[in-house]
């Protein structure tokens, strides 16, 4: 295979991460239209637009700074156009639920507005990470060099970690492992999405070692740092883990 895989429309290119990156926000929120017709949602239309809302604006803040500060020796660069041009997905699962939380509160929501959302979202995720994969060095998710069977040569004559496959495959089994506690446990409101992502951020933090990352001295990366502050967030998973299950099924 040679990357970046493109797709060639005579004498024009689309990259497929495009592509994948489309349809990962298309397919991601029509799975979502799907799931919320055979659930009662307590939060109305009104209100979810307003959430959306909030959580989009949130993540494309987020997405973004975090992105800028990923390599603070480039923060020299900063403009429109690098600020535009960098962005992560840790900044902007942390982005969105500042900006949900923020907009819950302006508007009286109580309710845990985020378990619809997690399946869409792990469908989403696993779109986008083939299109990071197929896009090679261009993404910047590939990982450092390593000589293990199954490293890949994304067109630099260097094998590294597959990275964004790995990820792939962590999203694969959170989806099997929520469905199996599913099948047994209910899990109280809100509880599925704290495992979301608690578990994301735990996978973001150690995977981040194996990644080409900024280091400060004293061994983290600015992505770990974001992943630590996110995973204290949610500190109460980890104190009260018999308080995600609501009841047996």
């Amino acid at each position: 295979m040679h990357f970046p895989v493109n797709i060639t429309i005579g004498k024009s290119h689309i990259p497929v991460h495009f592509v994948c990156e489309t349809l990962s926000y298309f397919v991601g929120y029509r799975y979502y239209l799907y799931l919320r017709r055979q659930t009662v949602d307590q939060i109305s239309d009104h209100n979810r637009l307003l959430i959306f809302i909030g959580a989009a604006f949130g993540a494309f803040v987020g997405s973004h700074v975090v992105g800028v500060l990923e390599n603070p020796m480039l923060l020299s660069h900063f403009g429109l156009i690098y600020f535009m041009g960098n962005k992560t997905i840790v900044g902007g699962m942390l982005g969105g639920l500042i900006g949900v939380e923020l907009t819950k509160k302006q508007i009286g929501v109580t309710v845990s507005s985020g378990d619809m959302m997690v399946y869409p979202l792990i469908l989403a995720m696993i779109i986008g990470r083939t299109g990071c994969f197929l896009a090679g060095l261009e993404d910047g998710t590939y990982g450092i060099a390593s000589n293990l069977p199954w490293a890949i040569d994304f067109g630099d004559g260097i094998r590294r970690h597959p990275t964004n496959l790995y990820e792939i495959i962590f999203w694969l089994l959170l989806w099997v492992a929520l469905q199996l506690i599913e099948k047994k446990h209910s899990f109280a409101g809100g509880a599925r999405f704290k495992v979301f992502m608690v578990s994301y951020l735990l996978f973001r933090l150690l995977i981040e070692f194996i990644k080409p990352d900024y280091f400060f001295d004293f061994g983290l990366s600015v992505i770990q740092l974001v992943c630590i502050s996110g995973i204290l967030y949610y500190y109460k998973v980890f104190l009260y883990p018999s308080k995600l299950i609501k009841a047996y099924a």
